[in-house]
């Protein structure tokens, strides 16, 4: 264990230039997101835009979109597994260690939401469970994490050991990791759906819409990470694997946008005094003369991304070109991540109860602490993949190197 943890070390050092160049602006990004995280717990949320009348924004809005993102690697394990998809099959490590940045990331956010990471504490003193929604939510992402950081931990284990994994072993954690995906995103929505005071959120759809949007955001990032990964790695990503990822992508965009026109029919048909979020989401609102509209473009922007997107995923000779494939992909993250974050949070307070309207725009102190957690969350996966593509080919193992050879991880 001590030579393999020394290869492992001299593998995550080893790298050309664009390897170095990549930890060393992850590295920054880190840096000033740690500065601007110490600023923020010294001076407290007030450096935030965040205020009584918004009091979730950006980090919670970054939150629910990776908890999507991280839901998402059941996309790869049904077809993997249960199917026993080859093409699939030969990636869904790689999925499973997406789902495992994703929720770091998740519970970074929320630590960072919190202001100071000693206010958890009172969450461990004082759980209020099983009625506390917030609490079954630190269960399902903890639980969700440990599922699959024990899949990656137990496949390289055994890659590393010259041998298959065993079925025995992996059944448990697949018939586990398949709900547990769909669990972590309903409760996710169950802690907005919840709120009676909140009529953007009260509403039975919201779960449903989470789930949609999460199987489209989270495979379009695989898509685009996977290619990448295959350029700058020998990760062996069969086109018929992305292709395959891409049709799912094309049947949940259709699905999402079914769920968020019902929605918008909904408010708008029915004009009832609960509508005031959606139009200050599309047209804003006018209030003392003046008209707050701040999101109107995002949203339109999101709009006009996602069915864009959704266009080219219908289309077999457009989703079958990697060029229009990879803009769909980016379109669709571009589009999800506002709608399920900016648009999604912030209209839930608007109007607040008192009826005031608060125009809410992420600070300098958020963007940062954001970016940080980003590049948290990319130097993870790197380093996974940087210890899963050595094992993979038989450079780095528990074995004598005389009796070495290239185990598959599937």
């Amino acid at each position: 264990m001590i030579e393999f943890a020394k290869d492992l070390l001299r593998h995550l050092m080893k790298g050309n230039k664009l390897y170095y160049a990549w930890l060393s602006v992850l590295g920054l990004f880190i840096a000033m997101g740690a500065i601007a995280y110490f600023w923020q717990t010294d001076k407290g949320l007030i450096v935030t835009n965040m205020r009584d009348q918004v009091s979730w924004g950006f980090y919670i809005s970054n939150f629910t979109f990776f908890v999507g993102v991280a839901a998402a690697a059941v996309m790869l394990v049904i077809p993997s597994y249960i199917y026993n998809f080859k093409p699939i099959k030969e990636i869904v490590l790689f999925g499973e260690m997406m789902a495992v940045m994703a929720v770091v990331m998740c519970i970074l956010f929320v630590v960072a939401d919190m202001g100071k990471p000693i206010y958890a504490w009172h969450l461990m003193l004082h759980p209020n469970f099983p009625s506390s929604l917030l609490v079954w939510d630190v269960i399902v992402l903890n639980g969700y994490l440990l599922i699959n950081l024990s899949a990656v931990l137990y496949v390289l284990y055994r890659a590393a050991q010259g041998k298959e994994y065993k079925m025995s072993v992996m059944w448990p954690i697949v018939f586990m990791s398949i709900p547990w995906a769909f669990s972590i995103h309903t409760v996710t929505a169950f802690l907005y759906n919840g709120l009676s005071a909140r009529p953007f959120w009260n509403a039975s759809i919201v779960a449903p819409r989470f789930i949609a949007s999460a199987l489209c955001s989270g495979p379009a990032l695989m898509v685009l990470v996977f290619q990448i990964a295959r350029k700058v790695s020998e990760v062996d990503v069969s086109n018929e694997a992305i292709q395959k990822i891409a049709e799912l992508i094309a049947y949940m965009m259709g699905l999402n946008l079914f769920l968020y026109a019902a929605e918008i029919f909904k408010e708008f048909y029915s004009q009832s005094v609960h509508m005031a979020p959606m139009d200050y989401l599309f047209f804003g609102l006018e209030k003392s003369g003046v008209h707050h509209n701040v999101l109107v473009p995002f949203t339109w922007v999101a709009l006009c991304c996602n069915v864009t997107a959704f266009i080219i995923f219908l289309m077999p000779g457009m989703r079958h070109r990697f060029t229009t494939m990879n803009i769909a992909c980016v379109l669709v993250l571009i589009g999800v991540y506002i709608e399920k974050g900016m648009g999604l949070i912030v209209p839930g307070f608007i109007p607040d109860t008192l009826g005031e309207i608060y125009d809410y725009l992420p600070s300098a102190t958020e963007l940062l602490v954001s970016a940080g957690i980003w590049s948290v969350g990319a130097l993870i996966y790197t380093i996974l993949l940087k210890t899963a593509i050595p094992i993979y080919k038989g450079e780095l193992s528990l074995i004598p190197k005389g009796q070495r050879r290239k185990i598959p991880v599937h």
